[in-house]
């Protein structure tokens, strides 16, 4: 071989010796490897577990997008509070996958650009929401869970948001709620066919699902609903009280906000529309026994609720409630604080599955989340979640309202499907 094809192929071996360089240097500084250190980019972690958005070597991120000040300011409290408990609890125990599970809060304040922005910033950088408060909000942000196959929990609980893979509405759905409300009705409060039920209810999807079961459920029975729409900034329910008197309604039943349903009792009350009332879980808040309106709710107000009253005799629950009350002794114990601690627990168990089967993936944490078919936490009736288009539960508790009960309600009945909600789902 002469000199000048020595000096080629020398040239060769050090273009592709420098190009391998530069490669190796790129894949370093971009995380590409199949072996990334760093498994929020993607690939396999050093325990052999697949990896993703949300999920490092060390940490799992969740993410919750709620609201701390706007009109489900106290849920949401309630709820981010719980769910932090929650995962110090897990990182004393050794975490999930051998990782510290960290949580990252976005407040939205009930405002759906708000809240766009918040997953915008939040999305890239969580595995899934174990957290998003508001139906009006996951409604707008249903196509981009649905393409980052985030696996989310709303904190609302339309019909609407059922039918997608990466989002679970836990418990039942809003219709079902006013189907088992009516049917308690007319079992215990006396209506019969003829009578004529107010609705009061918020605008959106809340309030439209809502109507859709006590519509559906009044007509079986013979009833006449009357609807009344209104506002999250309706505070003064007065003229909705004087619409429903006219109509002579023989029971109301509200599908809005603690305020709003403070207003119409303590209203109804005082003109003497002394009716049976009966909310979603809501419409509802501790906070309204240390109101005036106090005794008319304790005489008049009935909960349905996919969840038990936080003053059950549920061992679950009540370790709950003694954890919560010692670390944060100031906070009132809610609804909200079982719903979130309900909802951590249950994506603590999925996220565990996942890590069982060798991936952490977002893919992964959906597939295992649909493969629970009776999910018990033990803070209230199993779920299945399996299909997609049905609610995770169809049982209901009915709710009584107690100034001197934890949360400020108990049990008055136990979880029981109402008569006609599988026939209304399957006609749906």
């Amino acid at each position: 071989m002469n000199t000048t094809h020595r000096t080629r192929r020398t040239r060769r071996r050090t273009a592709k010796a420098v190009l391998a360089g530069a490669l190796a240097l790129l894949l370093a500084a971009t995380g590409c490897s199949s072996k990334a250190d760093d498994g929020d980019k993607g690939g396999e972690a050093a325990d052999g577990v697949r990896t993703g958005p949300g999920v490092g070597a060390d940490t799992i991120r969740l993410g919750a997008l709620t609201d701390l000040t706007g009109p489900y300011a106290t849920l949401g409290k309630s709820i981010v509070q719980a769910q932090q408990m929650w995962a110090e609890e897990t990182n004393a125990k050794g975490g999930i996958c051998d990782r510290t599970v960290e949580i990252v809060v976005k407040d939205h304040g009930y405002d759906v650009q708000k809240a766009v922005t918040a997953y915008a910033d939040i999305a890239p950088d969580v595995v899934a929401l174990p957290q998003v408060i508001g139906s009006p909000v996951v409604a707008a942000l249903l196509d981009d869970i649905e393409r980052d196959k985030v696996l989310t929990f709303p904190q609302a609980w339309a019909a609407s948001l059922l039918g997608r893979d990466a989002v679970q509405v836990l418990g039942t759905t809003y219709d079902v709620d006013m189907i088992a409300a009516v049917e308690f009705l007319t079992r215990t409060k006396g209506l019969k066919k003829g009578d004529t039920i107010g609705h009061v209810h918020f605008e959106g999807d809340y309030g439209a699902n809502a109507l859709e079961g006590s519509t559906w459920a009044a007509r079986k029975a013979g009833l006449k609903v009357t609807g009344q729409k209104i506002k999250a900034t309706d505070t003064d329910l007065s003229a909705q009280v004087s619409a429903l008197r006219k109509e002579g309604v023989k029971a109301v039943l509200i599908s809005a906000g603690p305020a709003q349903t403070a207003s119409l009792v303590g209203v109804a009350a005082s003109r003497g529309l002394k009716v049976p009332v009966v909310s979603s879980a809501p419409g509802f808040a501790p906070q309204l026994m240390k109101t005036p309106a106090a005794p008319a709710l304790a005489a008049m107000l009935s909960i349905v609720s996919a969840a038990p009253a936080v003053s059950s005799d549920l061992p679950g629950v009540k370790d709950m409630v003694a954890s919560y009350r010692k670390k944060y002794p100031d906070s009132p114990v809610d609804s909200g604080v079982l719903s979130g601690y309900n909802a951590a627990q249950l994506m603590g168990a999925d996220l565990k599955k996942a890590c069982e089967a060798g991936g952490l993936t977002r893919e992964d944490v959906v597939k295992a989340h649909r493969a629970q078919t009776n999910a018990d936490t033990g803070l209230g009736t199993p779920q299945n979640f399996s299909d997609v288009d049905r609610p995770a539960s169809v049982e209901t508790y009915v709710l009584k309202p107690d100034a001197e009960a934890v949360g400020g309600v108990v049990n008055a009945e136990d979880a029981h499907a109402a008569p006609g909600v599988e026939e209304y789902l399957s006609a749906r």
